[in-house]
């Protein structure tokens, strides 16, 4: 099962992902993920996006392709996985069908001001990593992951400005890919407005019904 998860930021992929991924034991493999990583590690592919990441931009095509690449060479996506944040462009879609098929395109619709409404309220562990949220996923004690201790802040590209910018970037360059592959018949659009629960309900019916 190869699925690739599409979406505006802030749609819920992330989150859906990661609970379809546990329950068909396939890997979520999410290029934002990867390039924090990278960024962290301040390894020479890191080093060069950084910038990028933080102003709300797009990693080139060629970067991202050659790490998603990468990933997907290893041995546990045997049984499928969920790409989430790739492809983002029709030059990357066109370089993956090179080095591996997909099965379906889900595609999870929300408004601009759903969009704004959730990236704003997002909150990080600067340790950990561990997500939270203003108003759905509220830590134990205000500004202090229940994890691990660590201090909780506003991920540069979850600031006001950068949130505009990716919505500009996605309408741009990232939504064009609703077409492509509806014109490829593997499209399957899931209203991602809702509570969490519902979406993985009709997310999971989706691939069930695959």
């Amino acid at each position: 099962m190869k699925l690739i998860f599409l979406g505006p930021p802030g749609a819920g992929k992330g989150t859906i992902a990661s609970r379809i991924c546990e329950e068909f034991e396939i890997p979520h493999i999410s290029t934002g993920d990867l390039f924090r990583k990278a960024i962290k590690e301040q390894t020479d592919l890191g080093k060069k996006v950084q910038a990028i990441i933080e102003s709300g931009d797009l990693v080139p095509d060629s970067l991202t392709v050659e790490l998603v690449k990468e990933r997907l060479d290893k041995q546990d996506v045997e049984k499928g996985y969920i790409l989430d944040g790739f492809p983002r462009t029709i030059v990357q879609a066109d370089a993956l069908s090179e080095f591996s098929s997909v099965d379906a395109v889900i595609n999870f619709t929300i408004t601009d001001e759903q969009v704004i409404k959730r990236l704003a309220g997002r909150r990080l562990c600067k340790a950990c990593g561990a997500g939270y949220h203003v108003d759905t996923i509220k830590p134990k004690k205000e500004g202090i992951c229940d994890k691990c201790g660590g201090e909780l802040i506003i991920r540069p590209d979850d600031a006001p400005e950068a949130i505009k910018n990716r919505l500009s970037v996605y309408y741009k360059s990232t939504e064009p890919l609703i077409d492509y592959y509806s014109n490829k018949n593997l499209i399957k659009d899931v209203d991602g407005s809702g509570a969490v629960d519902k979406v993985i309900k009709d997310t999971r019916a989706i691939i069930a019904s695959m």
